[in-house]
Order: C-alpha cells, then structure tokens, then sequence
C-alpha cells in the first residue's frame, strides 16, 4: 500500500469512528510525523478526505475534520431512503436465499448480545452490517447503484456511530435488519421494501434525539490539535 493510500484509510477510519471530531486540526507536520512518512503523501491522503466530504479546508486553521449538522443528517437520509428501497426490491429479485438466510439468522444472534456492555458485540454487529450490504450489492447486479451506494454509505457509517451509546437501539437495528434479510431470502420484495422503510425511519429518529452535546463537539484549540 502506498504511502498516501495508508495515511487515507487509517485517518478515514478515525473520522468515522469518531476517534477524530468535527473541527480537529488534520496538521500535515502533526500526522507526517505520526505515519513516519513526508508531508507530500499527507498531503494527497487529505485531498482525498477533502473530496469525500470527510474533512474541509478552514481559514486559519488548515485542513479540518468536516462538520456534522441535522440538515446534513436529513438530506443522507433522503437519499438514502430511495437508494435503499430500490436496492431491497432488487435484492428480493435476484438474490441467493442462503445467503440472506445466513444473514438473518446471524442478525437475530446479535439482538440480545448488543443490550451488554460489550464493545466486541457492537463492531461485530457494525461487521454484519456492512456484509449485508455487500450481500445487497452483490445480489442487486447493477454496478451504478452499488457506485452510488458506495459514496453514501462512507457518510452514513459516520452516522451510524452515534448510536454506539445506545445499546437499546443498536439491538432494535440489528432485529430490524434481521426483518429485512429474511423478507429478501424469501424473495418478497415489497415486504423488503417496507421493512427497510421502517428500519431507516428509526434510524433517523434515533440520530436526531441523540442529544448535541454527544455528537456535535467544538473543535480543541489550536494548539492541543496541532
């Protein structure tokens, strides 16, 4: 893996898992010095956030880890809503039942895991999500969906974090996607569809009342971020 491509992922990674906040500093001397390599490749790995919406240039201040605002919420959603319920209805279609099968059954394993205390259970969970939407894209067979879906679904794993806090709505999720890989297995696409209504109409709702102070930080000073 290239240089720039290394620096990319793992600061990604950290902007999605809330491990970097809305407003922090993205220093080039800062995070050259933290992957042991020069500021050109830096450079690029932030052009690249920069181009995914992740991060954004800031008078002053450099290149910092972009805002999250309701409205921002709002308007993934709404393209999220349509972009999902065509892929389900497609999935139902043209799927694999055992795969789907499989899904489900590991899904409804996990509801009551998530109501503990355990971090292990939730980036389980985060796991299977994340290969049921592969599964999703594999069983949809159109590639300029997947591309489209690929490009939302970076933001929404961002979103999707805020509710690690909240055990009740991680087990609800995971019972909902369960709804929603076994009406795909079973090929009944408006049921797919409907159930993928409801799941992304809670998902909203949970994201909405997670109180501010929880997910919408100020930025550190200067000088702490580097």
């Amino acid at each position: 893996m290239r240089a720039s491509d290394r620096a990319y992922e793992a600061l990604r990674k950290d902007i999605v898992e809330w491990r970097l906040l809305p407003g922090q500093v993205l220093g080039e001397v800062e995070q050259s010095e933290r992957f042991g390599i020069s500021r050109t490749p830096i450079r690029e790995a932030l052009s690249r956030l920069t181009a995914d919406g992740l991060a954004e240039a800031h008078r002053g201040r450099g290149v910092v880890v972009s805002q999250v605002s309701l409205d921002d919420v709002r308007a993934l959603f709404e393209l999220r809503e349509a972009l999902d319920c065509r892929a389900a209805r497609l999935a139902a279609r043209r799927r694999d039942p055992a795969d789907f099968q499989r899904l489900a059954t590991e899904l409804e394993a996990c509801v009551e895991r998530l109501h503990g205390p355990s971090t292990d259970d939730r980036s389980a969970y985060y796991e299977l999500v994340e290969r049921m939407d592969r599964a999703v894209d594999d069983a949809t067979a159109n590639p300029y969906l997947t591309a489209a879906q690929r490009s939302l679904r970076l933001h929404l794993a961002r979103v999707r974090k805020l509710s690690r806090t909240n055990p009740s709505r991680l087990a609800r999720a995971a019972a909902e996607h369960a709804q929603i890989a076994r009406a795909i297995a079973e090929g009944a696409e408006e049921l797919a569809e409907a159930a993928t209504r409801v799941h992304l109409a809670n998902s909203l709702h949970a994201v909405l009342t997670t109180p501010v102070r929880e997910w919408v930080q100020p930025a550190p000073p200067l000088d702490a971020a580097g």
